[in-house]
């Protein structure tokens, strides 16, 4: 009878199992979970002006053929609010920048202070210049150029 108990519960568990993973399979959208981005979308912004991007999202600059995309964030060492630090800190985002019209792209790190690496990158004649970045690391405002 126990025999018959347990090869019921692991028939049960690998419905379970092939019922989730269906669901993926069938092109069902899974809703992004914490901490992961939203799909992307796109944003037009004009140039010679500040945009800020959530993660994952991408800005087409408006008359040129250049998009900017925050696709990471690649380290944080930034002071915590309500901390006291010695040091303020910076942040790393990784940037995807592209000409749509050309089929080219290239990536580019930008950090939050000068310590660490560059903040401005130049791309597609145009400078690129990461002005801020938000607490929890999900938005960051570039400048256009």
């Amino acid at each position: 009878m126990d025999l018959q108990r347990f090869a019921a519960g692991l028939f049960a568990f690998a419905v379970v199992a092939v019922g989730a993973g269906s669901s993926v399979a069938s092109g069902h959208p899974v809703p992004a979970g914490p901490g992961q981005p939203a799909p992307p979308s796109t944003v037009s912004t004009a140039p010679q002006g500040d945009v800020t991007l959530r993660l994952g999202q991408e800005a087409a600059i408006q008359g040129k053929d250049l998009t900017i995309r925050y696709t990471r964030m690649v380290s944080d060492s930034r002071c915590r609010p309500a901390m006291t630090c010695v040091w303020q800190g910076e942040a790393t985002l990784a940037f995807l920048l592209s000409e749509p019209g050309r089929g080219e792209s290239t990536t580019a790190e930008l950090h939050s202070g000068p310590r660490t690496g560059p903040q401005a990158t130049s791309y597609a004649a145009s400078r690129v210049e990461l002005v801020s970045v938000g607490e929890d690391g999900q938005e960051a405002t570039v400048r256009v150029s």
